[in-house]
């Protein structure tokens, strides 16, 4: 099973909204083997090894040995669909 770690700033309220989102959307797609899992901003560093994408909701200022996508767009709905097609390449 692939893993996506979804981080906001507090870890809670924001994350939670995006990873349910991210893993509805996955499963109507037929992706039941990609978990969404939402991760403290402070320990996104060590999830990093286990993980295919990491779904940022805070703004983004190092770089990443994996895709990061943008969390915001699942949010509002604006580039969606892309950023959702990059989890998916992502765990292929």
């Amino acid at each position: 099973m692939k893993k996506i770690i979804v981080a906001c700033g507090s870890g809670v309220a924001t994350s939670q909204t995006v990873a349910s989102k991210a893993m509805r959307l996955l499963k109507e797609k037929g992706y039941n083997d990609i978990k969404v899992e939402v991760v403290d901003l402070k320990s996104v560093d060590t999830h990093m090894k286990d993980s295919a994408a990491y779904i940022a909701i805070t703004k983004i200022d190092k770089e990443y040995p994996i895709p990061v996508i943008n969390g915001i767009a699942f949010l509002t709905g604006i580039g969606m669909d892309a950023e959702l097609q990059k989890i998916i390449d992502a765990c292929k």
